[in-house]
């Protein structure tokens, strides 16, 4: 199973490449595969790849589903 992750473009590199933020955490992507990409979009992100963009609204959705999923996760574990 693959898992895109949604990010936030914080910055705009030469070569195709962008840093993004995770939930916090920068890290460095190609952006390569999408056209006219700009600071505040946001992307899904998978194996260092922007693959699409998405809606910002979709994405902080996403993101708090996935911080619910590792509560329960943690929870479980307990």
């Amino acid at each position: 199973m693959c898992l895109s992750v949604p990010a936030e473009v914080t910055k705009i590199l030469a070569d195709d490449l962008a840093i993004v933020s995770i939930d916090g955490i920068s890290k460095e992507i190609s952006i390569a595969l999408i056209d006219d990409l700009a600071v505040g979009d946001y992307v899904l992100v998978h194996v260092g790849y922007a693959l699409a963009r998405i809606d910002p609204a979709e994405a902080k959705r996403t993101l708090q589903l996935l911080h619910e999923l590792g509560s329960v996760g943690h929870e479980l574990q307990s």
